[in-house]
């Protein structure tokens, strides 16, 4: 960010001669500083406070780490209840299976 100071003493020597009487130049020119340093102290205190927002806002390489090691935990989980439904689908399916071949007697008995 640039910063332009505010030129105090060119402000009241044009005061003076557009021919303004120097005690008000000198008065109007120091109350402008002012309000110039004011608003550059304000605009500077938010600039701070909106640095200081975004930086606890920003994810660090731990924070990242953390997000990988979830996901890669829950996609462990996924395999694992994938294996476990497929080996019940595999035992009701062979259950089912021999209910039908004793029910139609494909088994002889």
């Amino acid at each position: 960010m640039t910063v332009t100071a505010f030129d105090a003493l060119e402000y009241f020597e044009r005061l003076k001669a557009a021919g303004m009487p120097e005690e008000l130049a000198k008065i109007q020119a120091e109350t402008m500083r002012r309000q110039a340093d004011a608003q550059s102290a304000a605009l500077q205190r938010a600039l701070d406070r909106y640095d200081e927002a975004s930086r606890r806002e920003l994810a660090t390489k731990g924070d990242i780490q953390d997000v990988r090691l979830e996901i890669e935990k829950v996609r462990a989980g996924v395999e694992r209840a994938k294996y476990d439904l497929l080996k019940w689908q595999i035992g009701g399916w062979v259950a089912l299976a021999a209910v039908m071949a004793k029910g139609f007697g494909w088994l002889g008995f």
